[in-house]
């Protein structure tokens, strides 16, 4: 039987999250590093919906949702390879509908897409945007609030902290960071970005835990520019210049309790 395969962009965190303005939509910027991919093998086979094998990021019922709304139809089987789990910040639910509609035959734009992973999972990051950091994104309402300065390279170092906190399309419990979002395209260093990442990865952590993250001490110890959180989710990322990885880093971070450590090159992936 003919097989297939196409990998899909992920994402690290976000260099912001929060409401636009008090009685806003939740807005973010996503964080996307490069290396970071979902990998999708689909068996043909017959059907609509195709069988969702193993472990997944999406159950055959938001399968059949996503494909349902763009009138779209995938029989067969469809397996999932992750480098993280779902639920730790790092879209591999978006990733893996966007892989399935791609699979199917989609060719449509991007804002199409979007509003179809709306309607099969509540929330969505931008993954199916060619450029998806340089957007304003409203996670919930599936749109671009605004297209904003690319962000500059840098250096991750990061890893997991804290069990899963997959997104509930219900929850608004963020800090309003519209004045993060107003700073963003003042000034486009690595420097600059990093501290107000860093501002709203605190406020989150304030807001909304994980308890005794060590990250924050971790990024002053290791003289990183700042560091980023997935806002819902488990990952964080130490942010250090593109040419300037740390000595010793990931071994501080380990011992921090920090798990599945990782490091990303500045170059910035494409979906």
């Amino acid at each position: 039987m003919a097989e297939r395969e196409i990998t899909v962009a992920g994402h690290f965190g976000e260099w912001l999250q929060g409401r636009a303005g008090a009685g806003g939509p939740v807005v973010l910027v996503t964080l996307q590093p490069a290396g970071l991919r979902l990998r999708a093998r689909h068996r043909a086979g017959a059907g609509d919906v195709p069988e969702i094998a193993g472990d997944a990021p999406v159950s055959a019922g938001r399968a059949g949702a996503l494909l349902a709304t763009l009138g779209l139809h995938l029989g067969g089987t469809v397996g999932f390879e992750m480098p993280f789990a779902p639920g730790l910040g790092t879209g591999m639910s978006t990733a893996a509908l966007v892989a399935l509609a791609r699979l199917a035959g989609f060719s449509g734009p991007p804002e199409t897409l979007a509003r179809a992973c709306i309607a099969a999972e509540g929330a969505s990051d931008p993954l199916m945007f060619p450029t998806p950091d340089r957007l304003l994104w409203a996670s919930r309402e599936g749109r671009a609030v605004a297209t904003l300065a690319a962000p500059p390279p840098v250096y991750l170092l990061g890893g997991v902290f804290g069990p899963p906190r997959p997104t509930d399309a219900a929850d608004a419990d963020y800090d309003d960071i519209s004045d993060l979002v107003a700073a963003w395209g003042r000034r486009d260093d690595a420097a600059w970005c990093a501290a107000l990442a860093s501002e709203s990865a605190a406020r989150c952590l304030a807001r909304r835990g994980p308890a005794g993250d060590p990250v924050p001490e971790l990024a002053r110890d290791l003289r990183a520019l700042g560091w980023a959180t997935a806002h819902s989710g488990a990952v964080q990322a130490l942010i250090f210049p593109p040419d300037a990885p740390p000595r010793h880093g990931a071994e501080a971070l380990a011992e921090a309790g920090v798990t599945q450590v990782c490091d990303f090159a500045p170059q910035k992936e494409t979906a």
